[in-house]
């Protein structure tokens, strides 16, 4: 589900946005893609870190409040495209995948508190966490690696019908929008006011701190629209109400990956799991993951170990 100390999603030109069926290899037998596929996870086996093949578990920081990326199910279990894909990747290093629900700002302070191993929470790979900073430059802790594994823009949600004629950030002056506070899309939201302010038609911000709430006040009709992640506002747009509630509009902005956060000193598995992503790109697991919940046009071309800006 954060320039400020939690931007949830920024940029990243380093990422190619590919279709899923390209990333499958090609030009050899299958028994060859086989063969590749089982190397790939053999190398990522052997670089898994002594400390979680013995205990035979990777323990997963995420804020489950993200539907659907990372949230619980109606059995009360962790679902979602992060889950699901925490779970190949377990399957992959053979391990079992412990998912421990934390509050999204407590995310990588408990990362370096090692109360898990990773973090993989639509987090996004931006500079400021690789580097432990904030706005200013200031440290406010030792930084992260990442491992980048999906790409989300940011989309404008409104209501079903788009009864404003909302298309672009600069229509959404002179009104009011639903953010989750501290996500990259507070962080654009926050630009656009000072753009509508020039423009002499104020734009007010609704924050909240969770996205659920903020589509609920969009919902309500408060709202004129809310800015998320491209995978949440297509859930809600497809599944609330039937279909009936919300619809997308305009293009996405600032496509970004997402990136499973590791310690700076934990290389061995920092490493380990950017090939584990790899195989599961390689043997067809990932896009079936991706066509499940919807969101195949965020799919990246391989892992990509600290590729956002």
């Amino acid at each position: 589900m954060h320039h400020r100390p939690h931007p949830r999603r920024t940029a990243a030109a380093a990422l190619a946005l590919v279709s899923a069926g390209a990333l499958l290899l090609t030009g050899c037998s299958a028994g060859g893609q086989e063969k590749t596929a089982k190397d790939a996870g053999e190398v990522a086996r052997d670089k898994l870190p002594k400390a979680q093949r013995s205990a035979g578990v990777l323990r997963i920081g995420s804020d489950l409040n993200y539907t659907p990326v990372d949230f619980r199910g109606a059995d009360g279990k962790p679902a979602g495209l992060d889950p699901d894909i925490a779970e190949a990747l377990g399957k992959v290093l053979n391990v079992r995948i412990e998912i421990v629900d934390t509050p999204f700002d407590k995310l990588i302070p408990n990362l370096h508190a090692k109360q898990y191993d990773v973090v993989m929470s639509a987090l996004s790979d931006i500079r400021q966490r690789r580097e432990g900073v904030d706005d200013t430059g200031r440290q406010i802790h030792p930084g992260v690696d990442f491992v980048d594994y999906f790409i989300a823009g940011s989309s404008i949600t409104v209501p079903k019908g788009n009864p404003k004629g909302i298309h672009t950030l600069d229509d959404l002056c002179g009104r009011v929008v639903a953010v989750q506070q501290g996500t990259t899309q507070d962080e654009i939201i926050g630009r656009q006011v000072t753009a509508c302010s020039r423009a002499g038609k104020p734009l007010t911000v609704h924050k909240f701190d969770t996205d659920a709430k903020a589509l609920a006040e969009v919902a309500s009709g408060v709202s004129a629209a809310g800015l998320n992640d491209f995978p949440v506002a297509a859930y809600a747009a497809k599944t609330t109400d039937n279909g009936n509630r919300f619809e997308v509009t305009g293009a996405q902005s600032k496509s970004n990956p997402y990136g499973i956060a590791v310690r700076k000193d934990d290389t061995a598995l920092r490493d380990s799991l950017s090939k584990a992503v790899d195989q599961l790109i390689r043997s067809g697991e990932y896009d079936k993951i991706l066509s499940k919940w919807n969101v195949s046009a965020g799919a990246a071309q391989n892992a990509v170990v600290n590729g956002g800006i």
